[in-house]
């Protein structure tokens, strides 16, 4: 166990934006909360809040169609107008607070970070249990785990975020805590078999074993991520009743991609080991 003793926390992160955080944050919740576990989510990007709004739109869905839906009780929290040193302490103090609140309520709690390093984002990570990193499935956005020779398909060196990541872990560790578990689910991948795609299956492979993740050649570029936005659903929710979406074959595989990053996380076995 880490910082909390009794809920845990699954912090999705990456420094760039448009990787999918928030829609993998809203389904690993609804998923979660069909499971039957307790369920808290914080959005540390509040000016953005995508996680929040998506979160609105199913409250606004459930209410509008007469429809019961899981919603978690939510935190949307935004950083100080001014980044000085005591305004970075105050906002991570507030978060400190609210964390330990809600663990004492709650089985798990998801935080959604912001797509820049700031430093509620650092502050975020420091409570990891388990860490989700989607990325892009694109040579381009790599670069958020490290610097690479795309030509010669060679890791040159970890990024930042894979620097930052190390770091906490070390820290971690100094204060008697486990390792979080560290999972990178590759979004947005293409159906069809490409060269650019096995490269990108080598890196990873590679550098998996240099900084210590775990790879899941995760969720297929699908369309219905975006209309369900609108109506704060999830794959999760089409066999409920009085909503009238079809399911799909595209949306049966949805939910079994998804379905394998909650297995991976292995929460059953995780929280039984944390109450004993």
């Amino acid at each position: 166990m880490n910082i909390t003793e009794k809920a845990h926390v699954i912090v999705v992160g990456n420094e760039k934006g448009g990787t999918g955080k928030s829609t993998v944050s809203m389904h690993l919740i609804v998923s979660l909360l069909n499971d039957g576990y307790r369920v808290a989510s914080i959005d540390l990007d509040g000016r953005q809040s995508t996680l929040t709004r998506y979160i609105q739109n199913r409250v606004a869905f459930s209410k509008t169609k007469n429809i019961k839906l899981h919603i978690p009780e939510h935190l949307s929290v935004t950083a100080g107008d001014y980044v000085d040193d005591v305004s970075c302490r105050r906002d991570e103090e507030c978060l400190a607070k609210e964390i330990e609140r809600l663990s004492g309520f709650y089985d798990v709690i998801v935080i959604d970070t912001p797509g820049s390093n700031n430093h509620l984002f650092r502050a975020g990570h420091r409570y990891a249990n388990t860490l989700v990193t989607p990325m892009n499935d694109s040579l381009i956005d790599l670069d958020v785990l490290a610097r690479v020779d795309t030509e010669n398909a060679k890791i040159i060196s970890p990024s930042h975020y894979s620097e930052m990541i190390w770091e906490t872990r070390k820290q971690q560790a100094v204060k008697g805590y486990n390792s979080f578990q560290w999972i990178v689910l590759r979004n947005r991948l293409l159906h069809l078999d490409t060269h650019n795609k096995r490269k990108m299956s080598k890196l990873l492979n590679e550098l998996s074993g240099r900084i210590g993740f775990k790879q899941l050649s995760g969720l297929g570029e699908r369309v219905i991520y975006r209309e369900l936005f609108l109506k704060g659903l999830t794959v999760f929710d089409l066999r409920e009743k009085g909503i009238k979406i079809p399911l799909s074959v595209s949306h049966v595989a949805a939910r079994q991609e998804l379905r394998t990053l909650i297995d991976s996380i292995g929460l059953k076995n995780r929280i039984s080991t944390m109450a004993s």
